[in-house]
């Protein structure tokens, strides 16, 4: 039995970043004998355990085919005669078909040495066309590694997987979490960009791809100011018509508070836009149809949003929004409950100290 240190675990500590998880091979071993050291059994579709203490991930060395079209159809072989080397074959690109011995010498049968040092990004073999989701991996590892440059080579492989219709294979889940892991990333906006090269753009994302540059521009702006996936979706929609965002929501099934807070942006964008102009009554009036005062981290996201990809001016139009906020708030409703006052009473006597509170302080 050889263990090895695999994947991204190596190339990070190649490049000097921090290692935040590790994964580990496994070779000429069996199924019975992982478990009569103690190794706990997880996979589903093939053997991977768990170390007895340090619960990191081991996995049988294995090969792989091809026997229908998307992600999931693979049938995988494991067998103590599959090689280290048969194991990174599979592998999307040789930056991560690296494996490292227990006493810290290299395995780089596919030279991901020199495409780290040469910062490309290059497919293992042929078979990477065989995954549909690595289309969506290489624009991720392209936004995180964004001085690296996808070889022609395997750009013209992914045109032709989109081409032979391996995306349309791709589940809304897989989408999402791609999309939602890229957009942490301190450039997302080359995920967008290669997925676009690759001709997938309009397959995976169409509504993206109707407004393609718009929301690029966008998105990078928003990058300068938040790291929030939240806030950077919601840029990234900005310039789509709301019923584009429910359909791309809907389809990928991106989570509810995404949805809205993208939809917020659109819908009040115009009434954002004229801040300026509003009055106490047309300021407080926003605040409530913002829910500004029963979900104040939202309006935050909306107005950071808004910062990101506007003018100054408009950054000034947040700040006078905000200070209305910061009065309106501090109304207690406690007076107005020891009067007696039922609910819609109450609704009403907050409205108008609100309002005068914002009208005495901001309009003197």
């Amino acid at each position: 039995m050889e263990i090895y240190l695999v994947g991204g675990a190596v190339r990070d500590e190649l490049l000097g970043l921090p290692v935040l998880e590790r994964d580990w091979v496994v070779v000429g071993a069996t199924v019975q004998e992982m478990i009569d050291l103690g190794y706990l059994p997880v996979g589903k579709n093939f053997p991977v355990f768990l170390h007895p203490k340090t619960h990191e991930e081991y996995a049988l060395a294995r090969t792989e085919r091809k026997i229908s079209k998307g992600y999931t159809g693979f049938t995988f072989y494991t067998d103590v005669s599959v090689t280290l080397e048969d194991d990174l074959r599979r592998r999307d690109l040789t930056i991560n078909a690296i494996a490292k011995k227990t006493n810290g010498e290299l395995i780089d049968p596919y030279n991901g040495c020199s495409d780290l040092k040469n910062k490309i990004l290059r497919h293992v073999s042929e078979a990477f066309a065989e995954d549909p989701v690595r289309i969506l991996r290489v624009a991720r590892f392209a936004s995180r590694f964004s001085d690296f440059q996808i070889h022609p080579e395997t750009l013209e492989l992914m045109r032709l997987m989109v081409k032979a219709g391996e995306v349309d294979a791709l589940v809304p889940e897989r989408v999402w979490q791609e999309l939602q892991r890229t957009l942490e990333l301190s450039a997302p906006q080359r995920f967008f960009e290669i997925l676009q090269k690759c001709d997938a753009l309009p397959i995976i994302f169409p509504e993206i791809y109707e407004h393609f540059k718009s929301a690029i521009v966008m998105l990078q702006s928003v990058v300068k100011i938040s790291k929030k996936s939240i806030i950077r979706f919601a840029a990234l929609t900005k310039s789509l018509s709301m019923d584009a965002i429910k359909a791309l929501c809907s389809r990928d099934r991106i989570p509810k508070v995404y949805r809205e807070l993208a939809l917020l942006v659109v819908k009040y964008q115009s009434d954002f836009n004229n801040i300026l102009n509003l009055d106490a009554d047309g300021l407080l009036n926003l605040l409530e149809k913002l829910d500004a005062f029963r979900r104040p981290d939202r309006f935050m996201d909306f107005l950071i949003t808004n910062d990101g990809v506007n003018s100054e001016e408009q950054s000034l139009s947040s700040k006078r929004l905000i200070d209305a906020y910061s009065l309106a708030v501090k109304i207690s409703t406690q007076p107005l409950k020891d009067r007696g006052l039922n609910g819609e009473e109450i609704k009403y006597e907050l409205y108008a100290l609100r309002c005068e509170i914002i009208k005495q302080n901001l309009f003197k």
